[in-house]
């Protein structure tokens, strides 16, 4: 049994899998927190958060590594730690820190810092020949406007320093731009009180369908998984819509995702202890990197892999943040495909109905998660306001992808909000 530091999580189904996988290995884990009551917010009515599973909870200030490493220090001479993991982009690097300063299985806390930072890792692999965007980043919105003269509307604007696709942006225009990072500037401090950058990135608008490449590296080299797909909608933002494993694509289209994803990780240096999410963009001059995530798949991706592999990839990722060989082995489950679709609001008031009767009990259905009646909600700008999920399998082949649209149809012919 080995005893895990998870240093703060996201609130969302990975704060329910990761607890899950550590505890069904046999393990037990010491949760570290800055606000509890950050996560005591989401805990279903009437329930404890899975969080509050942990062997120990420990308050300290996770937004401040001078003071937290000493801290955790003298916390692993008491409690005695065996590796660090956590689940939420804004403390990955902190973790790996973390973990290399007790000596314990980490991957390169540089590597893990770049890879967050999508300046940073847009630098490292253009330096190292890894097809992307052209792109620019600046401060300056001056300079920010010289530059996206230079590159060529439209555009992508992007937070160097944010996830879940917050003020991600298309823009076509000086006035739409010089909009984008003001509302930007409005934002300072991420969701977990950390002073933003301000620089902004801008990138060359990609063509083409975008899929993940989910992918486990240990002891020196990157295993690949499969390839999921990906819809996006809310223009001008860029809001994932749903998701189906494996990617339909042909055996060529494949070949080359898997290459690039595998030439970013590796350009990264990100080769040992690491569970990726490496986004690609199939455009019609070949496949270009869009973002690489150092840690497990959120948007219940992790679910649509094991549904259809067997794979568990929350478990592969507590594996390695162990320094264990994963257990990649697939099996048979029956599905040929399993897809997510998330029922986006278009209107910002109060849900006022959504009609979910009899669509947990559809034999193809493997999840359903809707929000109740009478709660606000806001016209999604971002990956953060969904009004739930429906998943479903397939055990023919790649249909799941398109009978998950039709149940979200007919959700949002019942879907009011006034």
């Amino acid at each position: 049994m080995a005893h895990l530091l998870m240093v703060e999580s996201w609130v969302g189904s990975m704060s329910r899998l990761l607890p899950r996988a550590i505890q069904e290995a046999g393990h037990t884990f010491t949760f570290l927190t800055r606000d509890l009551h950050h996560y005591l917010r989401t805990a279903p009515e009437g329930a404890a958060h899975p969080l509050l599973g942990a062997r120990d909870v420990v308050t300290a200030d996770t937004n401040d590594p001078e003071s937290l490493l000493p801290y955790v220090v003298r916390l692993h001479e008491v409690l005695g730690f065996d590796g660090v993991l956590t689940s939420c982009d804004y403390y990955l690097p902190t973790a790996a820190l973390l973990a290399e300063r007790l000596g314990l299985p980490a991957p390169d806390p540089e590597a893990v810092r770049n890879a967050c930072r999508k300046d940073a890792t847009r630098r490292v692999l253009e330096k190292a020949g890894v097809p992307g965007p052209r792109f620019a980043v600046h401060e300056d919105r001056a300079e920010l406007g010289a530059a996206a003269r230079d590159i060529g509307y439209p555009l992508v604007v992007k937070p160097v320093d944010l996830c879940a696709g917050m003020f991600v942006r298309r823009v076509d225009d000086d006035g739409q731009l010089a909009a984008a990072v003001r509302a930007l500037g409005d934002f300072p401090v991420n969701a977990r009180g950390q002073r933003r950058a301000p620089a902004v990135l801008l990138e060359e608008l990609l063509d083409g369908p975008e899929v993940s490449v989910e992918t486990v590296s240990h002891a020196g080299g990157v295993r690949v998984v499969g390839v999921t797909d990906k819809s996006i909608g809310g223009a001008p933002a860029f809001i994932e819509t749903g998701h189906m494993f494996p990617a339909a694509l042909s055996d060529a289209e494949t070949e080359d995702v898997v290459r690039s994803a595998v030439d970013a990780l590796t350009a990264l240096g990100l080769t040992d202890g690491v569970v990726a999410h490496t986004e690609i963009k199939l455009t019609s001059a070949g496949p270009r990197v869009v973002e690489v995530n150092p840690r497990p798949a959120g948007n219940r991706i992790t679910e649509l892999v094991r549904r259809v592999t067997g794979v568990d990839l929350v478990a592969a990722f507590v594996d390695v943040s162990l320094g264990r060989a994963p257990d990649l082995r697939r099996t048979d489950t029956g599905l040929r495909s399993a897809a997510v679709g998330f029922l986006v609001p278009e209107a910002t008031g109060t849900l006022a109905a959504l009609d979910g009767s009899g669509l947990r009990t559809a034999p193809d259905v493997l999840e359903a998660e809707l929000a109740e009646p009478g709660r606000q909600v806001r016209a999604a700008g971002s990956n953060n306001e969904y009004l739930g999920h429906v998943m479903v399998g397939d055990t023919e082949g790649a249909g799941a992808r398109e009978r998950v649209e039709d149940l979200l149809a007919s959700l949002r012919s019942g879907l009011v909000i006034r």
